[in-house]
């Protein structure tokens, strides 16, 4: 059977491992970790998984945690208004439950499990003349790891990368004793709080090393007020200055923090990127060619929650391509339609995510509105976030929302 590198033990590397292991592929995952030392170390992300994601795992028997992780029914979405009062508040219904798991867990389960069923595990930090060594030994060679000297190898797409710097400051927080939001107290969503030309606070249900927790995620406009966490190193000071920020811009979501604790000393995480699109083909040093996966290709601001998501969806994508390649060579046409394939789920991502980076345009803040009287709105737009391509039907172009608003207000009336 056909021999497989994989760089990189993330949501999108691992997801794709254990696939192809599944259908004979004879597979070599590196990592610059083992399971121990991810599963003990620092926070990598906010991930939440909405239904055709969490389908792909499920399709590969993977989805470990499904029964512990708390079941993520609805996207609520509310607006600060300058009194710091809610403008605007609302709660989408989800047609599929949404999950989130701490990536220290999946991805140390997933790293053991691969290791289990016979895969070939190589704990080791890659850098590009490892590449030019190892590619040789192999038929594919896949880079799936996001950071670091690998994903220079893959130029900027700059007609599909229209910021050039980070457009968000990114701050989190894993935490225990949040209490329920008392207007839905059965009911668990990820909230998305809007606070005009400062930010974005998302509070999400989630699972974590000690079992069931919630993530606290400020994304604030860098240079401005919840741009503030840079040099802080002590996790409760990160903590404090997360509850100060919420107590200040969104007091109804500090009314249930007042008694939250860390998960762990490991779970704050800040920093910042600047949202990117590269050419999926790497040439190394002597004229291999290697393919980049997920986010070393296309990196989203997590505004919009699809990190996880994207990675999940270009795995599949890419391991379907790969078994439709049988025994035919993995050169650089087969690659750029791979790439291309996911393109045509990704794109929809990239362009929801960067709208969502600018100020909203009039239509957009009348479509959030309308979602506060119209069931229907809310809940069309909460499940956009597991098929980010519906949002081209009603969200970008003004006459199509003023459409699409004209429409359910005509049906609600009958």
């Amino acid at each position: 059977m056909r021999k497989i590198l994989i760089v990189g033990a993330g949501q999108a590397g691992l997801q794709l491992a254990l696939g192809l292991q599944s259908q004979g592929y004879e597979v070599t995952l590196m990592s610059n970790r083992t399971a121990d030392e991810i599963r003990a170390g620092r926070v990598m992300s906010t991930q939440c998984m909405f239904d055709t994601a969490l389908q792909h795992e499920r399709d590969e028997q993977i989805n470990f945690w499904e029964s512990q992780a708390p079941r993520i029914e609805g996207v609520g979405v509310s607006v600060a208004a300058p009194d710091s009062s809610r403008a605007i508040d609302w709660v989408g219904k989800l047609d599929g439950i949404a999950q989130s798991v701490d990536q220290r867990v999946k991805m140390a389960g997933w790293m053991e499990t691969f290791a289990q069923r016979g895969g070939q595990l190589v704990i080791h930090g890659a850098a590009v003349s490892d590449l030019d060594y190892f590619a040789r030994a192999y038929d594919l060679v896949l880079v799936a790891a996001g950071k670091g000297e690998l994903v220079s190898m893959f130029g900027r797409d700059a007609a599909r990368s229209p910021y050039d710097a980070p457009q968000r400051a990114l701050a989190v927080a894993y935490v225990h004793g949040l209490g329920l939001r008392p207007e839905h107290p059965d009911f668990l969503a990820v909230r998305c709080n809007l606070v005009p030309g400062v930010g974005e606070l998302f509070v999400m249900p989630s699972f974590t090393t000690s079992g069931p927790c919630d993530i606290l995620f400020w994304e604030g406009v860098p240079g401005g007020p919840l741009d503030a966490f840079q040099g802080i190193k002590d996790p409760n000071e990160h903590l404090a200055k997360t509850l100060e920020l919420m107590e200040q811009f969104t007091p109804w979501e500090y009314a249930r923090a007042t008694r939250v604790e860390l998960t762990d000393a490991n779970g704050t995480l800040a920093g910042r990127y600047a949202p990117t699109v590269r050419n999926p083909i790497g040439r190394l040093p002597s004229g291999g060619l290697v393919l980049g996966v997920a986010d070393v290709v296309v990196a989203n601001d997590p505004i919009t929650g699809q990190g996880s998501n994207s990675a999940s969806k270009c795995a599949a994508s890419y391991l379907a391509s790969i078994i439709e390649r049988a025994d035919q060579p993995f050169d650089g046409a087969w690659m750029q339609t791979a790439f291309d394939r996911y393109w045509d789920t990704a794109q929809h991502v990239t362009k929801w995510t960067n709208a969502m980076l600018g100020a909203p345009p009039e239509h957009v803040l009348n479509l959030i509105g309308a979602a506060g009287q119209l069931q229907p709105v809310a809940d069309r737009f909460a499940n956009g976030f597991n098929n980010p391509a519906d949002f081209d039907n009603f969200f970008f172009e003004p006459e199509r929302t003023n459409a699409y608003l004209a429409e359910v207000q005509a049906a609600s009336a009958v």
